[in-house]
């Protein structure tokens, strides 16, 4: 999804645009879907393609990385794209979206009690939730 920068700000609310194109990331434990406990999809922000399970996301109280929705997969192969990132504090993995190249987050190989030991921080700005039909 190859959108010029004027058409992200009108497309996105001031803080997705902060997030998802400019590598922002929201302040902990303020994120909408941080408690969000249904059965669905994460979507992204940006372009609506389908990105984490409810299946897959674990309170992330029980990590190190305390205060952003949290996931030890991604819902699809191919639904995010791992680079490299060396700003900041450390060396850290960020996860964008595929489709779009929206920053979501990052991952981490720290969550022991998850199968692979995945942890993906994501900001719940970066996503929207659509609810499994009952």
């Amino acid at each position: 999804m190859d959108l010029l920068d004027e058409q992200w700000k009108a497309r996105l609310t001031p803080e997705q645009y902060k997030i998802l194109r400019g590598k922002g990331t929201e302040r902990p434990f303020t994120g909408k879907l941080l408690e969000e406990k249904r059965s669905g999809s994460f979507v992204c922000a940006g372009c609506r393609a389908e990105l984490f399970s409810s299946e897959h996301k674990f309170d992330s109280k029980a990590g190190g990385l305390q205060g952003w929705p949290s996931f030890s997969d991604i819902a699809k192969s191919g639904a995010v794209k791992l680079l490299d990132d060396n700003s900041l504090w450390a060396k850290r993995v960020e996860v964008q979206c595929k489709n779009c190249g929206g920053h979501l987050g990052h991952v981490f190989d720290e969550a022991e009690d998850q199968p692979d030991g995945k942890h993906y921080c994501i900001n719940s700005v970066s996503l929207d939730f659509k609810p499994k039909k009952t």
